[in-house]
């Protein structure tokens, strides 16, 4: 069997391997710079897995004109050499070519590091907090995902499951034995969950806790209260337990009452307050966010502003307070503003005017 440790240390692996191949195919510009700084920067392991996937791209690239690893050669050597006798590919690699750096590899490694310094030096010019290190304890290893104003990251995660941020987005991810605890910290996030039935799948965001069965659903945090929407399968949400030592769950005390939520429906938890039951929503509206778009049917402005300014650079300001209850309808797209004020340009009365620091809206 797997262990859970194997499963992380592959799916690093793999995030390794998607970064080599970016940089290969075409130098990273600064955003991808200091995203690669960011993973790398997040434990030694990324770095670890990183230098063991360019070791073994440059040994195979080292390997074609070697007449020892043509492909003839190869398949006449597996056709004489008994099962019993093969050793693992990814050793006999490592220990062929480890003393034999090519020039073409140096300068690869020359420029990862450029970039890495490059993307430090952004980091700090743009007062951007970098990714915490993860912790090891009691046997729970934790990674930290976090995303920039107007970002979104989609990850997959160990156990095959896939984790979506917006905007302004932090979780902590800890797998144990028993347990997988997803901590949501500030903003929104999507879960795809990988059904395990003897580990529960939780997250934790503010106020509430949900646990899941295998299925896809959506938590928000806001000022006051946590947001859960499920979009397929079903979850279970009551108030947010105390965490243990860990992070992990503790196994003392009561637990609160749950209420289960299906498809298409919502729940919003507040501090001190608990619903009933949830309310009927369009669950794939909800999930807008996801193709970098807001929809909105009869909202107020002001809400609709408040959304947009979630992803826009520039913020949107309604200086007229009478235009806040102005109720509008469509679907925009979060990464094209010129768009959206083209749109509120176009209501009756309206004035839009677009300054460096700010799009002000106020009655004509």
């Amino acid at each position: 069997m797997i262990s859970n440790d194997e499963k992380m240390r592959a799916a690093i692996a793999e995030q390794a391997g998607e970064w080599f191949v970016a940089n290969d195919e075409k130098p990273l510009d600064a955003r991808d710079c200091a995203a690669l700084a960011a993973w790398l920067k997040t434990s030694p392991v990324h770095i670890e897995e990183f230098l063991g996937v360019a070791a073994i791209a440059r040994d195979l690239e080292e390997a074609r004109t070697d007449p020892e690893y043509t492909l003839e050669a190869i398949l006449a050597r597996a056709r004489a050499e008994d099962d019993a006798s093969v050793r693992p590919l990814w050793p006999r690699v490592i220990d062929a070519v480890r003393p034999r750096p090519s020039r073409r590899w140096l300068l690869v490694t020359m420029a990862m590091a450029a970039c890495a310094a490059l993307s430090v030096g952004l980091l700090l010019r743009s007062n951007v907090r970098p990714f915490q290190h993860p912790s090891v304890r009691d046997g729970v290893t934790a990674l930290h995902f976090k995303t920039r104003h107007g970002e979104q990251l989609s990850q997959r995660l160990a156990d095959g499951s896939i984790l979506h941020l917006n905007t302004d987005s932090a979780v902590t991810v800890r797998y144990a034995e028993n347990e997988r605890l997803v901590t949501v910290t500030s903003g929104q996030a999507g879960f795809e969950v990988a059904h395990e039935p003897d580990r529960a799948f939780r997250v934790r965001a503010g106020s509430a806790e949900v646990l899941d069965v295998g299925t896809r659903f959506d938590v928000r945090l806001e000022r006051d209260s946590t947001v859960v929407t499920v979009v397929e399968g079903l979850v279970a949400v009551r108030l947010s337990q105390m965490p243990g030592p860990s992070g992990m769950s503790s196994s003392h005390g009561q637990e609160s009452p749950s209420v289960q939520l299906g498809a298409d429906q919502q729940i919003r938890v507040a501090v001190g307050e608990w619903p009933t039951t949830p309310i009927a929503v369009d669950a794939q509206r909800s999930e807008a966010w996801l193709r970098r778009e807001i929809v909105f049917d009869h909202e107020p402005l002001e809400r609709v502003v408040a959304e947009y300014n979630r992803y826009s650079a520039t913020p949107i300001e309604i200086a007229t307070p009478a235009l806040r209850n102005l109720e509008i309808s469509g679907s925009f797209a979060t990464d094209d503003p010129e768009s959206f004020i083209a749109f509120l340009r176009s209501l009756r009365g309206v004035r839009v005017e677009v300054t460096p620091k700010r799009i002000r809206v106020s009655r004509d």
